[in-house]
């Protein structure tokens, strides 16, 4: 009988819940632990809030991209990808052109952190080259804030 009590807890203890891994916060994580992160989740990305020092930016389209590196090919790069929405947004609000506004600065994002496939393109047709790069979604204002400038 005894037995069977001490198989039924650890049985019991096995089935216990464990956080997952996409959905714990990750504001400490430094940027190569956090593209492992993604690395491992991937397709699924890893939900968090997240504090990154931006080296560089550019625009794409009406798409504004912030980089933690001065190079965004650069492995230890993290993308911040804004939508044409939000970029308006922030120029209106800061008063200046957001690609050279956040260039130095220690800002606060909050969002899912993805591995996405970029593909090396010739003659505007894709190559079976390809990259990962880390991105962040920014879909609204609220999911991005300055904490030093």
């Amino acid at each position: 009988m005894k037995y069977i009590t001490l198989f039924s807890v650890l049985a019991l203890s096995a089935c216990s819940a464990v956080p997952n891994k996409s959905e714990v916060s990750q504001r400490s994580t430094t940027n190569m632990d956090l593209i492992a992160l993604t690395e491992q989740s991937a397709p699924k990305g890893v939900v968090g809030t997240y504090l990154f020092h931006i080296k560089a930016a550019g625009a794409q389209g009406n798409w504004l991209y912030l980089n933690t590196e001065t190079d965004y090919r650069d492995r230890r790069s993290i993308t911040i990808s804004i939508k044409p929405n939000v970029a308006a947004e922030l120029e209106s609000k800061y008063g200046q052109p957001v690609e050279t506004f956040f260039i130095d600065k220690t800002i606060e994002v909050t969002g899912e952190a993805k591995r996405v496939t970029i593909d090396f393109m010739s003659r505007g047709r894709a190559t079976n080259k390809y990259y990962y790069q880390t991105h962040i979604n920014v879909s609204s204002l609220k999911h991005l804030r300055i904490i030093e400038s």
